[in-house]
């Protein structure tokens, strides 16, 4: 594995990427793709979520499950997709509540979600790969561990970060996060399965930037362009 990951990350997790369980992950995705399997997304997007939001640029966090499975759509950022490709069900869903939440937010016709990304939100699946048309193929294999070092190492070195936990497995997360030092907003997944459960009214974009704006940071523009 082509280790393209930002110095801040890398420097951080470097007991992980010396691990046996991330050499074993290595060995595992050679092999899938040594059988002919397409892996999403592709090697040098894998850590696309360090890269764009530093460790100590992290002002916000929503952490995703696993990268879509389908061609093109995958670049290493939960909820997002590559320009060119239609917006997923739960991203017309974040889109639908963003309007609701802030009436100025223009629904756009991508699910390019990169500028969020470039100020402080960290887009982070629990799981960093997997296999074409195949969901969850790559789960348990250790990207886990690795993504729960991460939750962990910003709970433990950073204060005032707004974790956004959206439906059961990214609240299964709470016990990395300190919530006496950070911010903890919670809502249904917003999976059209769900989304009428709690997410859709959940206003978490304007309660981040409340939450961000009394802790004396810049607000996120959640606009997409």
């Amino acid at each position: 594995m082509v280790l393209q990951i930002d110095d801040s990350w890398k420097e951080i997790l470097k007991d992980e990427f010396e691990s046996d369980y991330m050499q074993k992950l290595e060995i595992f995705l050679f092999k899938e793709k040594e059988e002919g399997h397409m892996i999403y997304p592709p090697n040098h997007l894998i850590f696309n979520a360090f890269n764009h939001t530093p460790f100590d640029k992290v002002k916000a966090v929503i952490l995703g499950q696993d990268p879509y499975h389908g061609k093109n759509q995958a670049h290493g950022l939960a909820f997002s997709v590559q320009k060119g490709i239609k917006a997923p069900p739960s991203l017309k869903n974040i889109y639908k509540e963003l309007k609701n939440d802030l009436p100025d937010f223009k629904t756009p016709d991508h699910g390019e979600l990169t500028k969020w990304a470039d100020q402080g939100v960290l887009l982070l699946n629990a799981t960093l790969t997997v296999r074409e048309g195949d969901p969850a193929s790559h789960q348990k294999i250790g990207w886990e561990t690795f993504t729960d070092r991460a939750i962990s190492e910003l709970s433990k070195r950073k204060e005032k970060i707004v974790f956004l936990l959206w439906g059961k497995n990214a609240q299964a997360k709470l016990p990395l996060i300190d919530e006496s030092r950070h911010h903890v907003l919670k809502a249904a997944h917003p999976s059209p399965y769900s989304a009428n459960q709690g997410f859709l009214g959940c206003r978490h974009f304007s309660k981040t930037n409340e939450l961000l704006i009394a802790n004396g940071k810049s607000p996120i523009d959640w606009q997409v362009e």
